[in-house]
């Protein structure tokens, strides 16, 4: 399959802490089936706490979404039935200690870009919060 097709992928989950795994497999699934390998671990982190956040955070279903335009950045999102926008992200200094808190600091640590914005794509008022990865 040539590296330049366009793709997007939507995986609906429910609130379960359980997704995060289902989520992680499936990105790298499909990021192995597109040739992008180099991306895999660092995709498969992200994917985890935007899911992790999303499915902890709410109480409502999440879905992760995964695409590609031609030849462009990879985006990967969550989103969640909350319209709140997530906490600024803290650095890894200040979450040396902690045992949570850290994943939109690494979000903005492995991304190249990251953001969310409100959404009511999926049915219900909630947000959107995504990253973007250029593959190498």
């Amino acid at each position: 399959m040539p590296e330049n097709d366009a793709w997007d992928y939507t995986l609906y989950i429910p609130n379960d802490l359980r997704a995060v795994s289902v989520c992680r497999r499936t990105l790298r699934l499909i990021l192995t089936t597109h040739g992008l390998t180099g991306l895999v671990d660092t995709a498969e982190l992200l994917a985890a706490e935007l899911v992790s956040n999303a499915v902890r955070h709410t109480k409502g279903p999440a879905a992760l979404r995964v695409r590609r335009s031609p030849g462009g950045p990879v985006w990967i999102g969550a989103w969640d039935t909350d319209p709140a926008p997530p906490p600024p992200p803290r650095t890894m200094e200040q979450t040396v200690d902690l045992e949570e808190g850290r994943g939109l600091g690494l979000m903005a640590a492995c991304a190249q870009y990251w953001g969310w914005q409100p959404s009511a794509r999926f049915g219900s008022r909630g947000k959107y919060v995504w990253c973007e990865l250029v593959a190498a």
